[in-house]
C-alpha cells in the first residue's frame, strides 16, 4: 500500500531476455518479489517406456514481460536470471499483442510458436472466443493456423482455428 502522500508511479512494460532456461525462475523470482510478469506457457507432452508427462514449457523460450515501475528495472538487471532488459518503444502496441496471445492461452486452444512471421494474408477473427484478434495465415488445411505477432520481440504465437471464424481485413 502507498503512504496516502506519495504518489503512485507509472508502470511501462519491459521484456527481460532471460539467460538461457530461467525464465520459470525469473517468474519465481518475479512471483516472490510482488511484481507483475506475464510468462505464456504451453502443454508439451513427452512419452517414455511405460508413462506419459505433460511438461509446461515457455511460449517464446528466453523471455519474459514484466510490468515495472520506474524504480523496478535496476534490481530487475541485476538478477542472475536477466541477460538484459529490453523496453518497448510502442507501449500501446506492445500491450495490445501481448494482450492477444494472453487471450489464445486463455481459450484453451492449442497455442504454439510460430518459427517466423511469415508473409500472408491479414485476418481478424471473427467468431468464437477469439473474435475480434487480427493475425497472419499461416497455413491452411482444413483448419487454418492465424500467427498473432509479438513484433517487439520478433516473435509469433500461432493458433488453430475454423476457416468460417475468420474474415479478410
Amino acid at each position: 500500500m502507498v503512504p496516502p502522500n506519495e504518489p503512485l508511479l507509472p508502470v511501462r512494460w519491459f521484456v527481460a531476455h532471460t539467460r538461457p532456461r530461467c525464465e520459470k525462475r525469473l517468474a519465481d523470482f518475479c512471483l516472490e518479489a510482488g511484481l507483475i510478469h506475464f510468462l505464456p506457457l504451453y502443454q508439451s507432452v513427452k512419452c517414455y517406456p511405460g508413462k506419459r508427462i505433460i511438461f509446461q514449457k515457455p511460449l517464446f523460450p528466453g523471455y519474459v514481460f514484466l510490468e515495472l515501475t520506474e524504480n523496478d528495472p535496476p534490481r530487475i538487471r541485476q538478477n542472475r536470471y536477466v541477460a538484459r532488459l529490453l523496453e518497448p518503444v510502442d507501449q500501446q502496441e506492445f500491450i495490445e499483442q501481448l494482450s492477444d496471445i494472453r487471450l489464445a492461452l486463455e481459450s484453451e486452444r492449442e497455442v504454439r510458436l510460430a518459427p517466423t512471421i511469415t508473409e500472408g494474408r491479414r485476418v481478424q477473427i471473427k467468431s468464437g472466443p477469439l473474435r475480434g484478434l487480427e493475425g497472419v495465415v499461416l497455413r491452411r488445411q482444413g483448419i487454418t493456423e492465424v500467427v498473432l505477432r509479438l513484433d517487439f520481440i520478433a516473435q509469433a504465437a500461432a493458433v488453430q482455428v475454423l476457416a468460417d471464424e475468420l474474415e479478410l481485413l
